[in-house]
């Protein structure tokens, strides 16, 4: 059993009193009892000073300047240059100014020894980490990053390794800015992974969710738009899921025929905001509201 929520505020939405991290972590504690494993949130729509944003997690052999200096060399020797970086834990993040194709940047950051990516995202980043949303915000202090929309993920660990590689949200290599929250299980997982990477695809983890991030990346990358891509899933996916996407520009869901797996919404001309529980959307909105239930084989999209 795990637990998703999601948020995205319209474009007049006007101001805001919280932001999207502090808003995901309330969620998230809520259903803190649906997986104490890990704990994870993608806070997109940043307001940023850089092409893109990287968070990069490092072996804890490997010292903050020492990791630094790898991603640095590996940067500049491909014509970019970091222009802002922070340690945060066992990780660094990154502010890159890069013009190249985004691929070959991901490739040599991930051939660095004892560093893995996380996310890259033009406006967006993923933070998670073992532990409840509380521990999550203690370490990352994730209420400091406001953006326009954002999905997280508290997992009870099922199939793969808790560590915080096997953390959701699935950054979808080296797509920047798309990543998944998954609640089921995949079952045609392994044959479709075979596929995925005989075509050159890369994955990081054994986790069956990180296969939705690289399938919805690819069919976005063809060109199909993302309410067809969440379509088509349905049909190539097999098992039980109900998941959210996060993209540069949008929020979407996608439940399978059977609609085992929970989810509550409810959407304003300000907001949508979604969770496995209604307890969740409670933590943020505790007043009054109409709340609804996406049904078998449910589609929904919403763009800032």
């Amino acid at each position: 059993m795990c637990g998703i929520g999601g948020i995205l505020y319209k474009p007049a939405s006007g101001q805001r009193t919280e932001s999207v991290g502090s808003q995901l972590v309330n969620m998230l504690d809520a259903m803190a009892h649906r997986g104490r494993d890990s704990t994870g949130v993608t806070v997109s729509g940043e307001d940023t000073d850089c092409d893109f944003i990287v968070r990069i997690w490092s072996d804890p052999s490997i010292d903050y300047k020492s990791g630094f200096k790898l991603a640095e060399d590996r940067v500049s020797s491909n014509g970019g240059r970091i222009v802002e970086h922070k340690e945060v834990n066992e990780y660094l993040r990154l502010g890159i100014e890069f013009k190249g194709e985004i691929s070959i940047l991901a490739r040599e950051l991930m051939s660095i020894s004892g560093i893995e990516i996380h996310s890259i995202g033009r406006s967006s980043e993923v933070v998670k980490d073992v532990g409840t949303g509380t521990d999550l915000e203690h370490r990352h202090q994730v209420s400091n990053l406001n953006g326009t929309h954002g999905i997280g993920h508290v997992r009870m660990a099922t199939e793969s390794r808790v560590d915080i590689t096997h953390a959701h949200p699935f950054w979808a290599y080296p797509f920047p800015d798309i990543t998944v929250v998954h609640n089921g299980q995949i079952t045609n997982y392994h044959r479709m992974k075979r596929e995925y990477v005989d075509m050159g695809h890369r994955f990081q983890t054994e986790n069956d969710s990180e296969l939705i991030a690289v399938y919805l990346a690819d069919r976005l990358s063809q060109g199909a738009s993302l309410q067809e891509s969440l379509k088509d899933s349905q049909n190539d996916l097999d098992g039980t899921f109900t998941y959210l996407v996060s993209t540069e520009n949008g929020l979407g869901v996608a439940k399978d025929q059977w609609a085992a797996k929970p989810l509550v919404l409810i959407e304003t001309e300000q907001l949508v905001a979604l969770a496995s529980e209604e307890v969740a959307l409670r933590s943020i909105f505790p007043g009054e509201f109409e709340r609804t239930d996406p049904q078998e084989s449910e589609v929904m999209t919403w763009a800032i």
